[in-house]
């Protein structure tokens, strides 16, 4: 060992045993914050399909690729940094000898043209992501970025040096092969070689420059160790145990799609029956209240922004980001850690648990950050803002396309839940919805003793039950479609095709009540389970000796559909719940339905969240649109799983939209950018909303919204359709 290795041996100890140090001090805080969130023992279950899961989602980067070249940049990028942590390691044997190297498989060639490869793909993917990062900076000219809001420095800093370490392996190399101390052939590391071939024979040069990709290296580690809150390098290690604890790993949909997580204390479901304001959590109002899956959700953030690039109220000038929701979450619980962690926090009172004593030695900012509240305007200074808070739609966008598996939905209905059920602050005009829920049982306030007026007038007689038992389904037919005018003409609609096609169902009449959702998703859950559980009762007590197969429900409301299908569980209610376009495209398939005109002037299709990004429900509605209008559908270029939400969800039907564009117009422009003469819809919300929005832009002439069901009647029976046109009114 020479005088360069010593030096060179020495200071790569001393600044490895430095980051090691700062490192596990990081990991040790991260653990603790992690660990000061609620119980989540359902996190734990079915671990084999959670390592599946994790294991194809990361390794394979499922979700990644679905953004093409910067999901294979990326993956690159990831595989380089696993496998080329080995050439780090190769670095301190390299930096005792110059002609040191592996033990076992340092000298195999295999080893060699793989490390090569990876190495050349690796820079060729970050140097990708670099140019993609600049081209999107938030200070570019025009549009807002999906880094808005994201800390750039770290975003350069960890690019850089990703960059660096590459380039420093092929220096490495290089040195070795100009003095002749390279193990692998030219057709294994022709890159290496070439690199060689450019440097002087200067033994030395590989310890400095092995010690040089260490001091990067550990500048790397030392940095994200003082920086617990530096999500673009952590979560390189997060992501793994963030994807694994998914709500529901085995979920098609992703894990916080579909149904909502239960409100839960203490790690067990509310029980409403017998829960207590002061015993018992309801909801969130504090940081530490998310469970610690969420502390873990809010840590892992990779600041990457997708979430944001789709957020519908982002998109429209509303001041939610999804992204920047879970960066302020994250930043006030590491910040309000070193108060918690010495035993500070408010009860279910409101009363502070720690003594002054222990509170006594805490940095003022800790402090300060305790006394914050979550949910408060800048002048309260909040946490989160309420107008950020309601601007969600929960349309699950951020969720579907986040790479590490953040459940956005559930933090934010959490959220809404305390502000409604304690603080029963939410915004005025959802007031009167929730009053008729719990009134009226349907959110317009309609008298029970009309949900059956839309049979008037069919020429068949619809069926209730009580009064036929052979009925293969039951036809759930939701408020909306039973008491709004455009609806009713989808609930007619259907009703007509199942008859036509010979299909046996029966309706509840006034035994039916409102499923619910619009209470969940606004964030009283009371209201929900108390509407919920008297469906449930009913529905059992309609399927009473059926087996689960058999217990058949067809919707024509996605958030009726969700809600049944995925929530009723909760509260023991198994049913098989399809929705219309399932029910009409398996009738069509089988020949029970046969088109017979096809609807001309083009049609696109408007994909609901509740029904496509929610619940996976792509094709079945492109069919039946394919089989009435006997040519190709016209997509709106947002479409299938990453389509443009109405607007309507989360309980923003019945709330105003003051703020920004409204997100209905927007999705009506890209409609009629198309060409196309019908939007076609799945969804009594969507119709609502694009009717709106085609009525705003004053051309109710020119195109048509109306239900996949109402074209396909058209198209079978034009004898009998036209006459059930839902037209939308021109602007007066």
């Amino acid at each position: 060992m020479g005088s360069v290795q010593i030096v060179t041996t020495i200071l790569a100890a001393a600044i490895t045993a430095v980051a090691v140090w700062l490192a596990v001090r990081a990991v040790m805080k991260m653990v603790a914050v992690i660990r000061l969130g609620q119980p989540a023992p359902e996190r734990f279950t079915d671990k084999g399909t959670r390592t599946r899961t994790m294991l194809v989602e990361t390794a394979g980067h499922t979700r990644m690729l679905r953004w093409g070249v910067v999901g294979a940049a990326h993956w690159f990028v990831m595989v380089g940094f696993i496998v080329l942590s080995l050439l780090v390691l190769e670095a301190y044997f390299e930096v005792v000898s110059p002609t040191g190297g592996l033990p076992l498989i340092g000298g195999l060639a295999v080893y060699g043209l793989v490390t090569e490869l990876i190495a050349v793909l690796g820079t060729v993917g970050i140097l990708v992501l670099i140019a993609i990062r600049l081209r999107n900076r938030p200070t570019r000219p025009g549009g807002r970025s999906r880094f808005t809001g994201s800390t750039m420095w770290q975003g350069y800093f960890v690019e850089a040096v990703v960059l660096a370490v590459l380039i420093m392996g092929f220096v490495i190399r290089g040195f070795k092969v100009a003095t002749d101390h390279f193990e692998y052939p030219v057709w294994a590391t022709p890159v290496s070689h070439a690199v060689g071939a450019l440097l002087p024979d200067w033994s030395a040069g590989v310890s400095i420059a092995a010690f040089i990709k260490i001091a990067i290296s550990m500048t790397w580690l030392i940095v994200i160790a003082l920086n617990v809150t530096m999500g673009v390098a952590w979560h390189r290690f997060l992501a793994f145990f963030n994807i694994f604890f998914k709500r529901e790993p085995a979920r098609p949909a992703g894990s916080g799609l579909g149904p909502l997580r239960p409100m839960m204390s203490d790690g067990k479901p509310l029980d409403f029956e017998e829960a207590d304001p002061e015993k018992d959590q309801f909801g969130v109002a504090q940081v530490e209240q998310f469970s610690w899956k969420g502390l873990l959700d809010f840590s892992t953030c990779t600041e990457c922004g997708r979430c944001q690039s789709q957020c519908p109220a982002w998109n429209t000038g509303k001041p939610l980001s999804p992204k920047l929701l879970i960066l302020s979450l994250r930043d006030h619980a590491y910040a309000k850690a070193p108060y918690l962690l010495a035993g500070g926090g408010k009860d279910l009172t409101g009363e502070e648990k720690a003594t002054q004593a222990q509170l006594a030695h805490l940095d003022v900012l800790a402090l300060a950050e305790a006394d914050k509240p979550l949910i408060g305007t800048a002048e309260e200074g909040g946490v989160i803002d309420p107008d950020v808070l309601w601007s969600c739609t929960t349309c699950g966008a951020c969720v579907e396309q986040c790479p590490v598996d953040i459940e956005h939905v559930d933090h934010i209905v959490d959220m809404r839940r305390y502000q409604v059920l304690i603080e029963s602050s939410f915004p005025s005009e959802a007031g009167v919805m929730l009053r008729n829920l719990e009134n009226k049982g349907n959110p317009w306030g309609a008298p029970q003793n009309t949900r059956e007026d839309w049979t008037k007038g069919l020429d068949f007689e619809v069926p209730r039950v009580g009064e036929v038992d052979d009925f293969e389904y039951l036809f759930w037919v939701g408020c909306a479609g039973a008491f709004e005018d455009r609806a009713k003409k989808t609930t007619r609609a259907v009703a007509t095709l199942l008859n036509e096609a010979g299909v046996k169902f029966a309706i509840l009449g006034e035994g039916e009540t409102c499923s619910g959702d619009p209470a969940r998703r606004i964030g009283n859950e009371f209201v929900f389970q108390m509407l919920a559980q008297q469906n449930v009762e009913t529905l059992n007590e309609a399927f009473e000796g059926r087996e689960k197969r058999n217990r058949k429900i067809v919707a024509t409301c996605p958030h009726c559909f969700n809600t049944l299908g995925n929530e009723y569980g909760q509260l023991g209610g198994e049913f098989e719940v399809v929705h219309h376009t399932q029910l009409l495209a398996h009738l069509v398939g089988t020949g029970k339905l046969t088109p017979v005109q096809p609807v001309d002037g083009g049609v696109t299709y408007h994909d609901p969240c509740y029904l496509g990004r929610h619940n996976r429900v792509f094709a079945a509605p492109r069919e039946v649109l394919g089989d009435a209008i006997q040519g190709e559908l016209t997509e709106m270029p947002r479409n299938s799983e990453r389509s443009f939400c109405c607007g309507a969800g989360g309980a923003r039907m019945w709330m105003e939209e003051k703020i920004g564009k409204r997100i209905n117009v927007d999705r009506v422009e890209e409609a009629m950018a198309t060409g196309a003469r019908t939007v076609a819809v799945g969804c009594p919300f969507c119709s609502t909303m694009l009717n709106d929005g085609v009525n705003g832009k004053g051309a109710g002439e020119q195109v048509e919204v109306v239900d996949v069901a109402s074209v396909l009647l058209r198209s079978v029976k034009p004898d009998v359709a036209p006459g059930d046109k839902e037209t939308a009114p021109v602007a007066g």
